[in-house]
């Protein structure tokens, strides 16, 4: 079905585009992708919107292919574009596969690290190639265990893998592969970047920066590692908070109610997808709800809507001095299963519950001093009333 614009008439919305399929990892079509065919068209790329079956943060382009050319995949190379994933293929690089036109997500990387346990990430070598890379970075650095390897290659200004393979061929492809810097190194430089070294100051902000990204490193070799490199860039021992763990948590006797895990949830939607506070706007109802981690909740939305676009590193940073900041470490790297459209729709549901929750509260209150209400109150306890009878 063609879909509709907003005076209801039809519209092809692939209309002067390149279709590509796009398959799950079981060869199944369940979207498609769209490349302008002049240059000043835009947007470059356009997808089919998501549905139960498509979210382009879990999918990757050309992902069937690569499995069905290995029976055990060697390495993965993720690139940006359909072309540069069909080019790379052509010019007998069967590894490449392609994000949506989304940066790299948290998955994305699962997906990559369950396929292979090498993983390129091709970007450009410009400012915002690298800004990519830094996000696909935050999102790898929770999936590093030990055995795993993520690799950096930046291209020349103004090439792309497709026309850098129909330059250089195979071979100038791979030598470039084999000159791709390690994660370690690339973090590394990035923090240090406009940072002085020589002086206290700048040594603390890399610290500073490092902690909370290096708090998220599953427990091994590879943490470890990037620990000692800290401490020697740095030249103090920089404490890291606890490794995250896949366990889940015993079950306690005195275990809290079903309230605070809620809060927690949001918090941990939140930290994890700091963009989600921009679907909600303040005064929050629930802001006076008399419940553990409610003002931390009001504290995050505050903060990640004052900053749009702060990522999860730069939040838990935010609070690398406080004490919810081990906490707030854990939640950051706690799965989720689910991708945006589900995510976003856990986030508006524990908000809705806790607005309600605030009503009851209120309820209770104006109950308990039912024989000292002013008429105003009593207007407000029927509203609360009668908005209760509605929900039941």
């Amino acid at each position: 079905m063609l879909p509709s614009g907003d005076r209801g008439t039809k519209y092809d919305r692939f209309r002067n585009r390149v279709l590509f399929p796009i398959l799950d990892r079981r060869g199944r079509t369940i979207a498609f992708g769209g490349r302008v065919l002049l240059k000043e068209d835009t947007p470059k790329y356009l997808n089919s919107p998501e549905t139960p079956l498509f979210h382009k943060g879990r999918e990757l382009f050309g992902l069937w292919q690569v499995r069905e050319a290995h029976a055990k995949i060697p390495r993965l190379v993720v690139v940006e574009g359909y072309m540069d994933v069909i080019s790379l293929h052509q010019f007998g690089v069967p590894q490449a596969v392609a994000t949506l036109g989304t940066a790299t997500t948290r998955d994305h990387a699962e997906v990559l690290f369950r396929q292979s346990a090498d993983v390129y990430f091709c970007f450009d070598g410009d400012r915002a190639g690298r800004q990519a890379a830094w996000r696909a970075v935050e999102s790898v650095l929770p999936r590093m265990r030990d055995g795993r390897q993520a690799l950096f290659l930046f291209l020349p200004d103004g090439e792309d893998p497709d026309s850098i393979v129909r330059k250089e061929g195979t071979a100038g492809f791979e030598q470039r592969l084999k000159d791709a810097t390690p994660l370690g190194e690339f973090f590394f430089a990035e923090l240090r970047k406009d940072v002085n070294l020589q002086s206290l100051d700048g040594r603390a902000r890399v610290a500073e920066r490092a902690r909370p990204l290096l708090a998220q490193i599953p427990d091994g070799a590879f943490r470890d590692l990037m620990q000692a490199e800290l401490d020697s860039a740095t030249g103090v021992r920089v404490q890291v908070a606890a490794p995250p763990t896949d366990l889940p948590a015993r079950p306690r006797a005195n275990r809290p109610p079903q309230q605070r895990s809620l809060v927690r949830a949001a918090i941990m939607l939140l930290v994890q997808r700091p963009h989600l506070a921009t679907t909600t706007e303040p005064p929050w109802v629930f802001a006076g709800l008399q419940q553990p981690g409610i003002p931390l909740l009001v504290e995050l939305l505050g903060i990640c809507r004052a900053r749009p676009g702060i990522t999860t590193g730069a939040l838990l940073e935010h609070f690398v001095d406080r004490e919810e900041a081990k906490a707030l470490q854990k939640l950051a790297v706690m799965d989720f299963p689910g991708g945006e459209e589900e995510a976003a729709a856990e986030f508006a549901g524990a908000l809705a519950q806790l607005e309600r929750q605030t009503a009851d509260q209120r309820r209770e209150e104006l109950q308990r001093k039912r024989a000292g209400l002013g008429e105003e109150e009593k207007a407000e306890l029927r509203a609360l009333l009668a908005g209760k009878g509605n929900r039941t």
